[in-house]
């Protein structure tokens, strides 16, 4: 195995070798760290008793961090998704994809106070964005990214709707109200504070309707809010529970497979319990699914599917 695979499999959060998952709880520990002290650098005494610490923790950190984003970029191309693809090409591609902007950005802040004079208050901050390196990790975070990623038309279509309604509400509130509260509502734009507070059911208080009309236009945002907000939470749940039950099927499918010849190897052992902890399944729920396969396979003899006739397709 050359350098690179190597490489590449320690830094791969799928893989099963000990120094690999050693890795990826180091990294962790040191991101959520990282995190924790970003937070409380924002006390004043806090930063003024901790100040050294903080400062040799971002050095330590900045230094792993760069490392892990210079070997992901120099080992990716031992990616399968990239087998095609020449080195430079494949490296060329993952530096665009989501997880190695989010590397990129989580040391950016560092090297960017070197080259520009930028306030130091807001390159802290921006340091919390480190968090994000934990949906590496995240199984939920990575299922989320990916039901956004499958729904994204609908979430586009769920936002225009969203957009044309606040803006009719707007319109509405303003040639209702503008009479009455010419401060509140002197022009459109300034009435989208109050359609976006509503439409959202947020409802502040610090701007509202005084006239009978403009209260009766307000009711009927406010239902039409409800709507609009569950929405975008309904695609969210469908697509999660579709990507769920996909994913077990999957997973159904191959565990009927490792089952067909009466055992499970090493190999594919390792693979279904790589695939019950990304799912989520608890050991007794696989220890069911794997029963109710043998139990099926008791009594139909075999649990692949039977092909079918090439003369009479029975």
């Amino acid at each position: 195995m050359t350098l690179r695979k190597k490489t590449f499999e320690l830094l791969d959060t799928g893989s099963s070798d000990l120094v690999g998952k050693l890795v990826d709880w180091f990294l962790m520990a040191l991101i959520a760290i990282n995190v924790v002290a970003v937070i409380m650098e924002t006390e004043p005494w806090f930063q003024q008793a901790y100040s050294q610490q903080l400062y040799v923790l971002e050095l330590f950190s900045v230094f792993v961090f760069t490392i892990e984003y210079v070997l992901r970029i120099w080992s990716c191309a031992e990616d399968p998704i990239y087998a095609k693809d020449s080195t430079s090409v494949s490296r060329a591609k993952y530096v665009f994809t989501p997880m190695a902007i989010i590397d990129l950005v989580a040391i950016a802040p560092f090297y960017l106070a070197f080259l520009f004079n930028i306030d130091l208050r807001f390159l802290r901050v921006l340091r919390l964005l480190r968090i994000f390196k934990l949906t590496r990790y995240s199984e939920a975070m990575t299922t989320l990214l990916k039901v956004l990623r499958e729904e994204m038309s609908s979430f586009a279509a769920a936002i225009f709707i969203m957009l044309v309604i606040m803006i009719i509400a707007a319109s509405g509130i303003y040639l209702v109200e503008h009479q009455h509260q010419p401060e509140v509502y002197g022009s459109i734009p300034q009435s989208m504070w109050w359609s976006i507070v509503t439409l959202t059911t947020v409802g502040y208080g610090d701007v509202y309707p005084a006239t009978t009309v403009g209260k009766l236009f307000a009711a009927l945002i406010m239902v039409a809010g409800v709507g609009l907000v569950a929405l975008p939470t309904g695609i969210l749940a469908s697509g999660f529970s579709d990507n769920l039950h996909r994913g077990r099927e999957k997973m159904t499918k191959e565990l009927a497979e490792a089952l067909e010849d009466g055992l499970i190897d090493e190999d594919e052992a390792r693979y279904l319990e790589e695939m019950r902890k990304n799912l989520g399944l608890s050991e007794e729920k696989f220890a069911e699914l794997k029963e109710s396969l043998l139990a099926k396979k008791d009594e139909t003899g075999s649990l692949m599917p039977s092909k079918p006739c090439p003369h009479c397709g029975r």
